[in-house]
């Protein structure tokens, strides 16, 4: 069986790109040839992919993601395959893996009647209307119990087509035995103190992530208790604007950007909180990873696996509206948890890890798609 999978931009360390990679190669298991369509790919490319690169026409985002389709489409004219998996929406898809939230809800909710008049909401609303539209023919995988009705809302998209995966994280996240030595070579490597706490905050869009957010909140802490916290923030965006505010706030020296890496299960045992404070998420696989990893989490209820946060009971989901304040106090609040606290979150952790189903997406996904491409022959 021959996959074409289609992505605007691959990179290492996005999830989008992580889990194409992941469904990718569960497919591949299971006797698939692989293809991969993208305007670029950083970082290595396993050799049992063949990547299509497309080169990049017109100065808009849509002009170039049109010209994307027209690209791939003629090349599946000349090299056809069994099925056509989008990561991004987009015309003639076989199957479209929904990371992404509903674009008709946020205008709704952002935009006015103005906005809808230019070209960029018109190109994406139809890319997005040939997916979830009643007369498309897309099946959908979807990774967020809290976007299907959302989509359904907009679209009247009919159920038969939604088929909602579990979540996936890799068991590499589960936090080891000698997680306890892994925590203090951390720390002795960053120069934290014993008496010191570390905030983390991962993940690609630190707008979207809401770090701006979580500097804010971090400035809002007693004296006693922020000259005693530090802030790690590991993605790949341009950490300018947020370094910065962070300078201007005089957090400059508990403050500190990473780009994306491939150690961060060493950082979440090495941290006391993960802080992920978003305006919008769909999931949010890194509150999976943290709660695995040992990590409380403080996260706000728009992330599609927030609620597991609650499940594990082991942080605090903030409600919407969002509140800087609300934000600042449970912050303080979660950061003030003794080593006994410590303690029953990580004996929580253990049990999560052990019994929740967050681990066989890719291979749920994998074999979906090769259930609707066998139902197309």
């Amino acid at each position: 069986m021959k996959l074409a999978f289609a992505l605007y931009k691959y990179f290492p360390y996005g999830g989008l790109q992580r889990d194409l990679l992941r469904i990718a190669e569960a497919c591949h298991k299971r006797g698939c040839d692989i293809r991969v369509y993208t305007f670029g790919w950083q970082g290595d490319i396993p050799d049992w992919i063949d990547v299509q690169l497309i080169g990049k026409k017109g100065f808009s985002s849509h002009k170039k993601n049109r010209h994307f389709l027209e690209s791939v489409q003629r090349h599946i004219q000349q090299h056809p395959v069994d099925a056509l998996i989008g990561f991004n929406k987009m015309p003639g898809l076989d199957i479209y893996y929904a990371a992404d939230g509903c674009y008709e809800a946020r205008v709704t909710e952002l935009y006015g009647n103005v906005y809808r008049m230019g070209g960029r909401y018109k190109h994406f609303s139809a890319y997005e209307n040939a997916v979830f539209g009643v007369e498309s023919s897309t099946q959908v995988l979807m990774i967020s119990a809290l976007q299907m009705p959302i989509f359904q809302q907009y679209y009247d998209t009919p159920d038969e087509r939604m088929h909602l995966l579990p979540p996936g994280i890799a068991r590499d996240r589960v936090a080891p035995d000698d997680a306890d030595a892994i925590r203090q070579q951390f720390r002795d490597e960053f120069n934290i103190a014993d008496d010191e706490r570390l905030l983390l905050m991962v993940g690609s869009g630190f707008k979207t992530k809401g770090v701006d957010r979580a500097v804010n909140a971090m400035a809002q802490l007693p004296t006693e208790v922020r000259d005693k916290t530090r802030l790690f923030v590991i993605g790949q965006d341009n950490p300018k604007g947020v370094v910065k505010q962070a300078k201007k706030l005089g957090l400059g020296d508990r403050f500190q950007v990473f780009a994306g890496r491939d150690d961060i299960p060493r950082f979440m045992m090495g941290s006391d909180l993960l802080v992920h404070p978003a305006r919008h998420e769909n999931t949010g696989t890194v509150l999976l990873e943290a709660l695995v990893a040992g990590l409380p989490v403080l996260v706000t209820d728009v992330c599609g696996y927030a609620h597991y946060v609650k499940d594990a009971d082991m942080g605090v989901v903030m409600p919407s509206p969002f509140s800087e304040g609300m934000l600042a106090a449970n912050m303080k609040f979660l950061l003030s948890a003794d080593d006994d606290q410590r303690h029953i979150w990580r004996k929580r952790s253990k049990v999560f890890a052990q019994q929740a189903d967050i681990y066989s997406m890719p291979e749920t996904a994998a074999e979906k798609i090769i259930e609707i491409a066998r139902a197309k022959q």
